[in-house]
């Protein structure tokens, strides 16, 4: 995979961050205008540092898991839209639609986050042991 730079990593962290900072804030009646901008905002600076770690590599297991870090940081997305549109009383989403789509994409994430890094190494010791034979 395509490593971050040192400012992608700082963006990643804080996105990160911003995330939890942003699924909590609802808890508190005094913070809940501002959930969904933390939210939303975490959300994007999250998912589109993850989509910047490109990987060009042919590994099939590797490609699946990244569609599958694709699709839960899609859906944290998904959530923090879906949290304006409670706030707000938006038709047809006025209750806690976001809560799922956040639980499906915190699961997507916590599943890629261990098991992208031991098939980026599982398919690297591949690769070198075909290019040493």
């Amino acid at each position: 995979m395509k490593p971050l730079n040192r400012l992608q990593t700082i963006l990643y962290n804080a996105g990160g961050l911003l995330l939890l900072v942003g699924a909590v804030l609802p808890l508190f009646p005094s913070a809940q205008v501002a959930a969904p901008y933390v939210f939303t905002l975490g959300a994007a600076l999250f998912g589109s540092m993850q989509a910047a770690a490109r990987y060009e590599g042919r590994n099939v297991t590797v490609r699946r898991l990244r569609r599958q870090q694709m699709f839960g940081a899609t859906a944290l997305m998904a959530a923090g839209l879906l949290m304006f549109t409670s706030l707000y009383q938006i038709a047809p989403f006025r209750g806690s639609e976001w809560q799922l789509l956040l639980a499906i994409g915190a699961v997507l994430e916590v599943y890629t986050a261990f098991r992208l890094p031991a098939a980026l190494k599982k398919s690297e010791g591949e690769w070198q042991k075909k290019n040493e034979a």
